[in-house]
C-alpha cells in the first residue's frame, strides 16, 4: 500500500498583496490627505469630526480586535493606549479647528511639528539620543513651520492664520504623545486591541472638550453627516489599512519618503478642491518641512538597519 504526502494547504493571498506595496502606500496616504477636505467641506469644528470619525471607526476596530484577539490573547496593557488616546482626541479636536483657520493643506503640513517631539520625549524618558541627521534637520524643519504657518509676519492664507498654525502645532504635539505612549504601550500581537482603547478615549475626549463649549454636534444635516462618514471610511480606515499593508513589503527609507506624501497631497488638494491660496512664503516653508522630515527619516531609516 503506497502513500501519497499530503498537499500543503492552500493560504488565500490577501487582496493587498496583489498590487505593488509602494502604489498602496501612495493611495493609502491620498486616502488620509483627502481627510482635511472632508473636515473643512463639512463646516464642523473640531470636536464634532473628532467624535464622528472615531464612532464611525470603531465597528471596524472592534472587529478587527475580536479577531486579533482570538490569535494572540487579549492585550497586555490597557492605561497606556488609554491615555495615548487624550492625545490622539487632542490631535482630532485642534487639527479640526486649525483647517477652517489657516487652510487644509497648511494646517496638515504643520502636524510634523511631531517628528521633532517624539525624539524629544524619547530622548527625556527613555534616554535614547536622537540621530545625527534629525539633529541636523530640526532647524531646517523648525524654520519650514514657522513660515508655513504664517509665524514670521508675512501675509498668509485664512482668516486667522496665527490661531490655525498654533492649533494645528499642538495637535502634532498630541499626536505626538499618542505616538511615544502607542510604542511603550508594546504592539506585540495586540495592536488592533491598543487601537480600540486609544480611539474610544480619543472619542471621549472630543466629548469632555466639545460639550462644554456648546461646539459638539450630535446631530449634523445629511450632508454634513455623509461628509463624516467619508471622513471616517477613506480618511481613517481605508487609508490606513492600505498603508499598514504596504508598509511591511517595503524597505523603511521607501515607506517613510511615500508617507511624505500625505502632507504634499493636502496641500495640493487644497489649492486644486478647495482653492486655497497659500503665499509663496509658506509653500516655501511647506517645502523645508517635507525636506526636513524626508532627511532625518531616511538617517532613523539608517539607524535601524545597523547593527547594535
Amino acid at each position: 500500500m503506497t502513500t501519497t504526502a499530503p498537499r500543503p494547504a492552500t493560504i488565500p493571498t490577501p487582496f493587498t498583496e496583489r498590487f505593488d506595496p509602494r502604489l498602496l502606500a501612495a493611495l493609502g496616504s491620498f486616502c488620509i490627505s483627502l481627510s482635511s477636505v472632508f473636515i473643512k467641506v463639512s463646516h464642523t469644528s473640531g470636536s464634532t469630526s473628532a467624535f464622528w470619525r472615531c464612532l464611525f471607526a470603531l465597528p471596524v476596530l472592534l472587529a478587527l480586535a475580536v479577531r486579533e484577539r482570538r490569535k494572540s490573547g487579549p492585550a497586555r496593557r490597557v492605561l497606556l493606549p488609554l491615555l495615548a488616546g487624550t492625545g490622539l482626541g487632542l490631535d482630532f479636536v485642534l487639527w479640526g479647528e486649525a483647517i477652517p483657520r489657516i487652510g487644509a493643506g497648511i494646517a496638515t503640513v504643520l502636524l510634523a511639528v511631531q517628528v521633532v517631539i517624539v525624539p524629544l520625549l524619547a530622548f527625556a524618558f527613555l534616554r535614547e539620543r536622537p540621530a545625527k541627521r534629525f539633529v541636523l534637520a530640526v532647524p531646517v524643519l523648525l524654520s519650514g513651520l514657522v513660515l508655513a504657518g504664517g509665524l514670521a509676519g508675512s501675509g498668509s492664507f485664512g482668516p486667522d492664520p496665527v490661531t490655525g498654525a498654533v492649533f494645528a502645532m499642538l495637535a502634532g504635539a498630541g499626536y505626538a504623545v499618542y505616538l511615544f505612549l502607542i510604542r511603550l504601550s508594546g504592539g506585540g500581537g495586540a495592536r488592533a486591541q491598543s487601537l480600540v482603547l486609544a480611539t474610544v478615549s480619543a472619542g471621549v475626549v472630543a466629548v469632555v472638550l466639545g460639550v462644554p463649549s456648546g461646539t459638539l454636534d450630535l446631530s449634523p444635516s445629511p450632508a454634513t453627516f455623509g461628509w463624516l462618514v467619508a471622513l471616517a471610511v477613506v480618511g481613517q480606515l481605508i487609508g490606513w489599512i492600505l498603508i499598514s499593508a504596504a508598509l511591511p513589503r517595503m524597505s523603511a527609507t521607501t515607506g517613510a519618503t511615500l508617507m511624505l506624501l500625505q502632507p504634499i497631497g493636502a496641500v495640493l488638494l487644497g489649492i486644486g478642491l478647495l482653492g486655497e491660496t497659500p503665499s509663496l512664503l509658506q509653500l516655501a516653508g511647506c517645502a523645508g518641512v517635507v525636506a526636513a522630515v524626508c532627511f532625518a527619516g531616511n538617517g532613523r531609516s539608517a539607524d535601524r538597519r545597523s547593527p547594535g
